[in-house]
């Protein structure tokens, strides 16, 4: 199908969201201006989840972006209680009191966090018992063992992925008398789903990663140009470190099995995520609970097999890398965004792109036809296309659809072409998925004034 700019428009700005901070929020003035945000989807249904909060009872504001593997269960269970469990172990001791006393005694709640969601962004109902009850048990076990020293950020988002990994593992077990809960708590154990999350309070800004969802920080330069700072290493076998650090956890005999063409045991590509109980449970421990499992279970492919070469479970770790980074002026923006942005586009030039859309300076690149043979006419065209592109190039109102657009519409001169778009965005649903992975994208502003 040839889709016209406005169709091309409705399906890119679908799922867009954009937030601005208060200037003032009774605390203190925010070193974040806003974010803008936006999902692609590429599978049917879409396999990306995001999160966005502010964290109201300490400082700072979370956001995250989770890309879900054989389903979306996992990825949106992670997406709905990652940030409670962190704003969980970032709280002071006297506040999980307040919080315990108000539950005993049936008592209004402190609210926790407030979200900044877009009207699609689901939230499960019918589970939302079942996971206060898994995160009410973890914050009184923080208060038990309360130590009275403040929680280091780098420590509590450590604690929060894996015992928020750990709780999904065990409901999985537990089961439920509801089958339909049952159900959901299976499937969500079997999925799985890596996470890339930042945390910025003031200058404070740490970035949790899991798996293969990447941060970048967007610098501006001195001369006006931009540059891209990693925030986070990708977990696959890409990563040197990532690849010994599984070989030194397993014994010698397993290292020809432990990765083979570039995936864990030959089938999973992160290294690390949620769920994905296959590669962590014993097999004795997988028979057990698909057997005893609602009927829907068995019919799913996915839960009946046990991966090769399985002798010394787990092979995987919902751990995350922590990087802690003190912002400075420079530092403009952040990007969050799930592999379908990386495979598409060079951190540099996503530095590039957002930094010129935020700033609204557009530092021409001579026109690179690379090899290519170019006629006066074609040089003519591109020259053309370029002046009408300056005058539309600011037409997304927001910094994370204007990424995507250059994502899957960039031609081989790196500018977006119309043809390209439409073609990639009319793909039918089967297709699509050959050509391109789901893409999320946040892209959080920073407030060089207060930096």
């Amino acid at each position: 199908f040839y889709l016209t700019p406005p169709q091309v428009n409705s399906i890119l700005k679908a799922n867009e969201y954009s937030f601005k901070v208060p200037e003032f929020d009774g605390k203190n003035v925010s070193s974040v201006l806003g974010f803008d945000s936006n999902q692609l989807p590429a599978n049917a249904p879409i396999e990306d989840r995001r999160s966005a909060a502010t964290c109201l009872q300490t400082r700072g504001m979370l956001l995250g972006v989770f890309d879900g593997h054989a389903g979306c269960a996992c990825a949106q269970a992670v997406s709905e209680r990652l940030f409670y469990y962190i704003a969980v172990s970032l709280l002071p001791h006297e506040t999980l009191l307040e919080i315990e006393n108000a539950v005993e005694s049936g008592r209004a709640l402190l609210p926790i966090l407030q979200w900044h969601k877009h009207p699609n962004d689901y939230f499960s109902k019918e589970a939302s018992k079942l996971y206060f009850n898994s995160l009410r048990t973890y914050w009184q076990e923080l208060i038990d063992l309360n130590s009275g020293e403040t929680t280091d950020v780098k420590e509590a988002l450590i604690n929060a992925f894996k015992r928020l990994d750990n709780d999904i593992s065990l409901e999985a077990q537990v089961g439920d008398p509801n089958s339909f809960l049952n159900y959901l708590v299976l499937r969500v154990a079997f999925s799985g789903a890596t996470a890339c999350v930042a945390h910025v309070d003031g200058v404070d800004l740490h970035v949790a990663n899991t798996g293969d969802s990447r941060a970048m920080l967007g610098v501006q330069e001195e001369d006006g140009s931009w540059s891209a700072v990693n925030l986070s290493y990708d977990h696959n076998a890409q990563n040197e470190h990532e690849v010994e650090r599984v070989k030194m956890e397993h014994p010698k005999s397993e290292e020809k099995s432990l990765v083979k063409q570039d995936r864990l045991l030959g089938l999973l590509m992160p290294f690390r995520a949620f769920g994905d109980v296959k590669f962590k449970w014993s097999i004795e421990l997988q028979k057990r609970v698909v057997e005893s499992g609602p009927d829907q279970l068995n019919d799913n492919e996915y839960t009946k097999f046990i991966p090769p070469n399985y002798h010394t479970p787990p092979y995987l770790t919902a751990e995350p890398e922590v990087i802690h980074h003190k912002l400075r002026p420079q530092d403009k923006f952040l990007v969050l965004a799930t592999d379908g942005l990386w495979e598409t586009m060079h951190r540099q030039d996503v530095a590039r792109i957002v930094g010129e859309y935020l700033t609204g300076v557009h530092h021409q690149q001579p026109i690179a036809v690379g090899g290519y043979k170019v006629t006066l006419g074609q040089m003519h065209g591109l020259l053309t296309e370029r002046r009408a592109r300056i005058s539309s190039v600011f037409e997304d109102q927001n910094a994370a659809t204007h990424l995507i657009r250059h994502a899957v519409g960039n031609n081989e001169f790196g500018t977006v072409d119309h043809e390209r778009l439409s073609k990639m965005l009319s793909l039918p649903e089967e297709l699509a998925r050959m050509y391109r992975d789901d893409i999320t994208i946040i892209v959080v502003q920073f407030n060089s004034h207060v930096i």
